[in-house]
């Protein structure tokens, strides 16, 4: 609750600190004519708060959708696997039990090019290993060693197979746990990124015209530059030990 407070802050003195003063918003109402028939209405010039906050939506959905992604595709794997297993313990060849496993799945970045390949009688563990280069796709190397190993024992190659999915799906749960335990730090550290934003709508509210300071000064730039340089490094570092919490298994 105090976290989403603080957020709460941190925009609204954003957006206060680059809203025009009441003053100038009736006078531009007030000297702007009527549009004339006939003529083109321009389009409305984009506030500044309100490009950084799309910005910032952008960027923050971006980095959310590629981890959806990556998600979505080790999800995916492992249901590729249980497939498999249950296609060879049916009975049927392994290539056909991967064309058949496949069929019921999402798309997956070469996965068509895997069934290909096992359709036509080519090298499945050669694309396997091919499919496993995008990020979230590394299940597919380790299949594929168990295709090489396996191929020519249909049961041995199931029970090796079911034996990759589980261990998949456990290698899965702890990485969602990683995250979860990773989501306050991280939380904490974009709080504490925006706190240099508060603090200049505080002093904004408070009369000291901190903007004029920043940017008509030369020690003003030399503050801002150095604050923006500290709080990007601190950004990066904290992201770069969360990566490092999160691949280390």
């Amino acid at each position: 609750m105090i976290t989403a407070l603080a957020v709460a802050c941190v925009f609204a003195s954003v957006w206060l600190l680059f809203l025009p003063s009441p003053a100038a918003l009736r006078l531009s109402t007030v000297l702007r004519s009527p549009p004339s028939p006939g003529t083109a209405r321009s389009p409305a010039p984009i506030h500044p708060a309100q490009a950084a906050i799309a910005w910032l939506r952008r960027t923050t959905g971006s980095v959310a959708g590629r981890r959806r992604e990556v998600a979505r595709r080790r999800t995916t794997i492992i249901e590729l696997c249980d497939g498999i297993a249950t296609e060879l313990t049916a009975g049927r060849p392994p290539d056909t039990a991967l064309s058949y496993a496949a069929e019921a799945l999402p798309s997956l970045p070469g996965l068509t090019a895997v069934v290909d390949a096992a359709q036509n009688g080519d090298d499945v563990p050669t694309a396997l290993t091919r499919a496993a280069e995008p990020e979230g796709c590394d299940g597919l190397r380790l299949l594929a060693g168990c295709w090489r190993v396996g191929v020519d024992r249909g049961g041995m190659l199931a029970a090796v197979i079911e034996g990759l999915a589980e261990a998949l799906r456990d290698e899965q749960s702890h990485r969602d746990d990683i995250a979860l335990q990773l989501a306050g730090p991280r939380a904490t550290a974009r709080l504490l990124a925006g706190l240099p934003v508060l603090g200049l709508g505080m002093a904004a509210a408070l009369g000291a015209n901190p903007l004029t300071f920043l940017f008509a000064t030369l020690p003003g730039a030399l503050c801002l530059t150095l604050g923006i340089g500290l709080d990007t490094l601190g950004l990066w570092w904290t992201a770069r030990l969360a990566t490092t919490a999160e691949q280390s298994q």
